[in-house]
């Protein structure tokens, strides 16, 4: 098993898009749960910062609560982390970590490629009916 991958405050407040000021305020009142070093500094594990992901971009005018994305129709698209590629011939399987929930999508390997998705980038599913699509954010 790995380890699970830490974060300074300052390269988490930059993931989840809010100020430095307000994830130290998280921090204080409880609502972020960080791990002390041995200096007494706070650092985030990747797993906190996941719950918190599908929020980051709640904020302002739709254009702007969809930036990083392709502007398309559907309104469907939940922001999250990967987890998994799991790559056989022609097609991949790709697993998103969204609020502590799992969710899995079979795409082409070639799409996997284009995108250089890895485990740990912050990508969305796109649900449409009965699929699911992944964009790279």
């Amino acid at each position: 098993m790995t380890a699970e991958k830490m974060f300074s405050p300052r390269e988490a407040s930059k993931v989840l898009g809010i100020s430095y000021a307000t994830l130290k305020l998280w921090i204080y009142k409880g609502k972020l749960r960080t791990i002390k070093t041995a200096g007494g500094h706070h650092r985030i594990p990747e797993s906190q910062l996941d719950k918190f992901l599908h929020s980051a971009s709640d904020k302002g005018e739709v254009a702007t609560k969809r930036t990083g994305f392709r502007n398309i129709s559907g309104r469907n698209q939940l922001i999250g982390r990967v987890t998994d590629i799991k790559i056989s011939g022609l097609i991949a399987q790709v697993s998103l970590s969204i609020g502590g929930q799992h969710i899995t999508s079979i795409v082409t390997s070639d799409a996997v490629r284009e995108m250089r998705l890895k485990v740990g980038d912050k990508a969305a599913a796109l649900i449409k009916s009965t699929e699911v699509m992944i964009l790279r954010a």
